[in-house]
């Protein structure tokens, strides 16, 4: 049905302010979610790491390239910090530690563009703790994500520069983005706010702020998400609690469980369990150089 011309003078005049700022570029960064999401799935059930280790990338730079068009995107922006951090953490953090400092930085710059697009607009590695905790009391459940991978990512590139007086003093502010995350949604992403604060007590002495008992009760809080079936976190029990407090038997048990757990414990996220797996092995190999 042709319509009539008033109706489509309306609609023309409707449309055209939306059309001419809005690029195609950013229409497809913008319709791009759904493929986003459904990569990210099946990557999380990749069971071949060379493959994974190959493809990561490729996904990486596209990412990227959406960003370029559409720059303030939260979706996108949160997807580029989960992906630099997975990346670093699985394939290159053991092998090259400075390469990997430099890809959680990237990852954390992007989540952090990520929160100012959702409106929090703080120079978060040096704003006071009550600016940020007013701050980050605003933002709901949506800044989880954004919130999850930018203070995981913030935190590994604290935890590899730790000879830098600088980058010490900005851990708790770290710590409080994940707070919130505690806050809104403390079972998201398989546990890993638990993680986060396993490591975050484990792998300091009490002298310096450790909490061993808090660690470990935290890295059981992770282990009853998934049933135990999330294999990373043994590895990071082993590689930052046992290894602190120099339990030997206990850093051996866990990491030599982990090696032999079969392949298909949790297909959700195999690649995760394969990556635990490897690294499993590979701190096994150096435990001499601990105890």
């Amino acid at each position: 049905m042709r319509l009539p011309l008033p109706t489509r003078t309306l609609l023309i005049a409707v449309l055209l302010p939306w059309l001419g700022a809005c690029s195609m570029g950013q229409m497809v960064a913008r319709s791009s979610g759904s493929i986003l999401d459904g990569s990210i799935e099946a990557m999380n059930r990749e069971t071949d790491l060379q493959l994974a280790e190959t493809a990561i990338p490729a996904n990486i730079k596209l990412i990227e390239g959406l960003i370029v068009e559409d720059p303030h995107n939260a979706v996108l922006l949160v997807s580029a910090a989960q992906a630099f951090y997975g990346y670093a953490f699985g394939f290159v953090e053991l092998r090259d530690p400075e390469r990997a400092a430099a890809l959680y930085t990237r990852g954390m710059q992007y989540g952090m563009r990520a929160l100012r697009a959702m409106g929090l607009h703080l120079d978060l590695a040096h704003a006071n703790p009550a600016q940020l905790d007013a701050a980050l009391a605003r933002l709901n459940r949506k800044a989880v994500p954004a919130l999850f991978w930018t203070a995981s990512n913030w935190a590994k590139q604290i935890d590899l520069n730790r000879t830098d007086p600088a980058r010490i003093a900005q851990l708790g502010n770290s710590e409080r983005l994940m707070h919130r995350v505690r806050e809104l949604d403390a079972d998201y992403y398989y546990g890993g706010v638990y993680l986060f604060y396993g490591v975050y007590y484990g792998g300091r002495p009490p002298m310096l702020g450790g909490d061993y008992a808090g660690s470990e009760q935290n890295f059981a809080l992770a282990r009853a998400v998934t049933q135990g079936k999330l294999l990373i976190v043994d590895v990071l029990q082993a590689e930052y609690l046992e290894r602190q407090r120099l339990d030997a038997d206990q850093f051996q048990r866990l990491l030599s469980a982990v090696t032999q757990a079969p392949p298909d414990t949790f297909p959700e996220m195999a690649l995760a369990n394969q990556i635990a797996r490897q690294r499993a092995r590979v701190l096994l190999e150096r435990q001499n150089d601990w105890f």
